[in-house]
């Protein structure tokens, strides 16, 4: 430790806020150069090359092939499949001395189709399965968390080509597996739940979340087994009900209900002879959205249930990839029909403004909602009678004991970050890049794709986030960077010759050691001992003298003092034990 290119840090760096972020910067894992962008000093390096190789070593043992490609790219694979365009904000973009577009790439579909494309022709090649580990570049609106969320970022993508959907299905079902063995390997906690495909597009599409109380994705589960990212909950639809019988739609004079809350209060209050609820009305929220290229806004009404907010990243999520955004005063100002606290469906429709419900509106419901006009609501507006809307849409937030949609039980909720991906993308970039095999009969055959994401410096973080302590890193044996951390801890030269001894021992017996050899006190040299999480700690001190030293597991606490002469094969039955 003398030499080694290190500075621990005793304070938390001011924008912190998570423990892997604290910890992986003040143990002089990683720097940070800019919002997003972190370096990766010595230590660091270690552990996300660790974790590297098993990622390798899992993707080779299902067949597929390694391979790298730049990460800036031409505009025009990614225009071709109009990807130039969607990305917004997120893609990072420059032009060359020429003028000609470039990207820095943030994922690589467009180049794995067209390199296949360009070698493979024949039904006779397929299938394969190609894979790259290689940085990846997103502008992201608000980097945070470390290297949890950044700018640049390791990432393992790997892409199946397959002539028919059963293959594209085995394929899936090898890299899944894969994801499984690699995530253990790591001793991560982890939950594989039902997404949303997002801009990558697809069908079949599976997230591994690591738990964690600092992630920054909620994912919910039943006692049946069911599990999804509360993007992916999809809301079971009540049965129609029979319009016959129901009563007439009736408006009412309300005032100073602009919310849900004194709307119902005022109901409850006006005799009308029964007992409203949250449950009874219908709340609609105004946004605007605007298709990818697009420079005008068009207006769009959700109604939910008043009972259940708005859940903006279900919204976003459903309604990707266009941009979404609620109105500001100035969007109500240009649309005086737009009465705020007050909006009903019936003026959405006769101002062509579409509108979109949460399931449970169904054909028979009735709901008290806005009237159009200040201080008025309409009681008894029934879907399917008054109001028609345009379609249903996943809006509304999912709590803790709602129903599975598969009927296995209440839901509970939990936070997750995420750290695999799987798509079974079908044939979307096959169709853009017209990536096809010739058949056994001499006719083209459209091949079918998945993609399968890793992010391999994440795990970095996600590891340390659910290895730690109040002293510092706590490294699974399989990712640290050291196998054994020895502590000569006195002055004398006796103890330094006994540690630089032992550790030429440990490290003749095929183990990877740090020797803390350094002129700082016993005290300095045990916390940053803690801090670097070295998951086997050897103190080599005054009980040198009676021929043993201390051995130390940071994973469990516990001290055992070893005679020295057996203190090599000690630790080295201790990490093969692991």
């Amino acid at each position: 430790m003398s030499s080694l290119f290190l500075r621990t840090l005793r304070d938390n760096p001011a924008d912190a806020e998570v423990p892997s972020h604290q910890l992986l910067v003040r143990a002089g894992y990683v720097r940070r150069v800019a919002p997003g962008v972190y370096s990766w000093l010595p230590l660091g390096l270690k552990v996300l090359r660790r974790i590297e190789q098993i990622v390798r070593e899992e993707m080779d043992a299902i067949g597929a092939q390694e391979i790298q490609f730049p990460a800036l790219l031409p505009r025009e694979p990614y225009e071709a499949t109009n990807r130039w365009t969607e990305y917004g904000p997120n893609l990072f973009r420059l032009k060359d001395r020429k003028g000609a577009d470039y990207l820095l790439g943030p994922t690589h579909e467009e180049m794995f189709t067209a390199v296949v494309k360009g070698e493979y022709s024949s039904y006779k090649d397929y299938p394969v399965m190609l894979y790259q580990i290689q940085n990846k570049y997103r502008d992201e609106a608000r980097p945070r968390a470390g290297i949890l969320r950044g700018r640049e970022f390791l990432m393992k993508d790997s892409y199946s080509f397959d002539l028919t959907d059963e293959g594209l299905a085995e394929s899936y079902r090898l890299h899944r597996e894969a994801y499984v063995r690699i995530f253990e390997r790591l001793g991560l906690e982890y939950v594989i739940v039902t997404a949303t495909s997002g801009a990558m597009g697809g069908s079949a599409s599976e997230e591994f979340l690591a738990v964690a109380e600092t992630g920054e994705d909620t994912f919910v589960r039943s006692p049946g087994g069911y599990a999804a990212n509360v993007e992916a909950v999809t809301t079971p639809a009540p049965p129609a009900r029979p319009l016959d019988g129901l009563p007439a739609a009736q408006a009412h004079h309300t005032p100073n209900t602009p919310t849900i809350e004194t709307l119902v209060d005022f109901l409850n209050a006006a005799g009308l002879g029964r007992t409203f609820t949250a449950a009874d009305t219908l709340k609609n929220v105004l946004l605007k959205t605007r298709a990818p290229g697009e420079k005008e806004w068009t207006l769009l009404g959700v109604g939910v249930p008043g009972d259940r907010e708005v859940d903006m990243k279900r919204l976003e999520a459903a309604l990707e990839p266009a941009e979404v955004a609620l109105l500001d005063e100035a969007d109500f100002a240009r649309h005086p029909f737009l009465v705020k606290g007050y909006i009903g469906p019936v003026s959405l429709a006769a101002n062509g403004v579409r509108f979109l419900v949460d399931p449970r509106v169904v054909t028979g419901t009735a709901w008290v909602t806005g009237a159009d006009k200040p201080d008025h609501h309409v009681v008894d507006l029934v879907a399917g009678r008054d109001f028609t809307p345009d379609g249903t849409i996943e809006a509304a937030e999912v709590r803790e004991g709602d129903e599975a949609p598969d009927g296995s039980g209440p839901l509970s909720a939990a936070r997750g970050i995420e750290i695999g991906h799987v798509f079974q993308l079908g044939r979307k970039y096959a169709d853009a890049a017209q990536l096809d095999a010739l058949g056994p009969d001499s006719k083209p055959v459209r091949i079918t794709m998945g993609s399968y994401g890793i992010g391999v410096s994440r795990l970095v973080a996600v590891v340390a986030e659910q290895n730690h302590d109040g002293s510092g890193l706590v490294w699974p044996r399989a990712v640290s960077p050291y196998d054994v951390h020895v502590v000569v801890a006195g002055k004398t030269e006796e103890i330094a010759a006994g540690a630089e001894q032992l550790a030429a021992g440990l490290s003749d017996a095929g183990l990877s050691v740090l020797l803390d050899d350094r002129k700082a006190s016993p005290g300095v040299k045990f916390a940053d001992a803690e801090l670097v999480g070295v998951p086997t700690i050897v103190v080599v001190g005054r009980g040198l003298a009676n021929g043993v030293v201390e051995v130390k597991d940071r994973r469990s606490g516990e001290r055992v003092e070893v005679p020295v002469d057996g203190a090599v094969a000690h630790v080295r039955d201790a990490v093969s034990g692991d």
